[in-house]
């Protein structure tokens, strides 16, 4: 058993094991506290959100619904493998499963299949919620799956648990079926892989950083794209809280220097209809990677063509629905690897 991580803790621990964090309102104390305890803690239980789109999950799983108010859990890793930590205490994601299954966790021993539901596990687990639609069809992108792994791992090391104490849903309770498009014995192995050697740093920009004034008009938004970054690595990189508000005279850390290949310069450059020669560097791009949708071209304007051919590039990458409709994001632009243009 363990006394659960404070916020600060948390954060150390998860940003110490290279987890890109989000933090999103006022987090750390967003809870259901005042329905019972919050601890001593035995491990981590990873569940899908049987959703799709970023912001719609975290708000689902802020708020919650009717039957069940929010948080759903402590933290959603998007596709991207971003996590955004929403809740700091008891979160209703667990509910009741076996107490056979708590005490393997504590012993950190083989899981036996849950039959009974006669433990409350949203006093004794970490909850991370995954989006994922959940059909068994809907992708787990590689930097999702990383993502999980991480989280896992973070909190395994920061308590001094085995990769025995992550389990699923569907292994707490015989009426779930989440996480589902992976396996959970796949995901302890990994884990255990991990904590085999010392923890990853954060990932810094490999070009350095450098620090940035903010002046009036400044939006994190139009920062990220200046500085070829996106929001979630700048508000990680500088601990910032969501929603961002910044204030004429605040000093930001933001990368500095070249690398070989273009950052994404975030999605809200896209939805502007630029006209930019990376526009062009990206449909060409996207050409060799035989995506594309271009009846002529592709140049500097943004059009429906790009987007067309963007969208095949996402499915090629295993996209679907929601997170496959053309408008670049993180792990996708990074897998393209679109060279610099001036």
């Amino acid at each position: 058993m363990a006394t659960p991580l404070t916020a600060d803790h948390l954060l150390t621990a998860l940003r110490a094991e290279g987890v890109t964090v989000v933090e999103v309102g006022d987090w750390r104390t967003h809870n259901r506290d005042h329905k019972g305890a919050w601890g001593p803690v035995n491990g981590v239980v990873i569940h899908h959100t049987a959703s799709s789109g970023t912001r719609d999950s975290v708000d689902l799983c802020w708020d919650g619904y009717d039957e069940l108010p929010g948080p759903l859990c402590h933290g959603v890793i998007d596709k991207e493998g971003t996590v955004h930590l929403i809740g700091n205490g008891r979160t209703n994601h667990a509910g009741l499963g076996d107490g056979d299954v708590l005490n393997a966790v504590v012993r950190e021993s083989a899981l036996p299949r849950p039959t009974a539901m006669d433990t409350d596990g949203n006093a004794r687990f970490y909850g991370f919620e995954c989006v994922n639609e959940g059909d068994g069809e809907d992708p787990w992108p590689t930097a999702q799956l990383e993502a999980v792994e991480r989280v896992s791992a973070a909190l395994c090391r920061a308590h001094h648990w085995t990769a025995a104490s992550v389990i699923g849903h569907k292994e707490w309770t015989n009426d779930k079926i989440d996480p589902l498009g992976f396996g959970m014995d796949d995901l302890r192995a990994r884990i255990a892989k991990r904590l085999g050697s010392a923890p990853e740093k954060p990932a810094t920009p490999s070009g350095g950083t450098a620090r940035y004034t903010v002046r009036t008009g400044d939006t994190l938004t139009g920062i990220a794209e200046d500085h070829g970054t996106t929001v979630p690595e700048l508000a990680s990189l500088n601990h910032l809280k969501d929603p961002y508000l910044l204030h004429p005279g605040d000093e930001l850390t933001v990368p500095a220097g070249p690398t070989g290949h273009q950052p994404f310069p975030g999605a809200a450059f896209f939805h502007s209809a630029p006209n930019s020669p990376l526009v062009t560097a990206m449909g060409r791009r996207l050409v060799e990677e035989r995506c594309s949708a271009y009846t002529d071209g592709p140049g500097p304007r943004w059009t429906d063509a790009d987007r067309e051919s963007y969208r095949r590039w996402q499915r090629k990458l295993g996209f679907t629905g929601a997170d496959a409709d053309g408008w670049p994001g993180t792990s996708s632009w990074d897998a393209l690897k679109v060279p610099r243009s001036s």
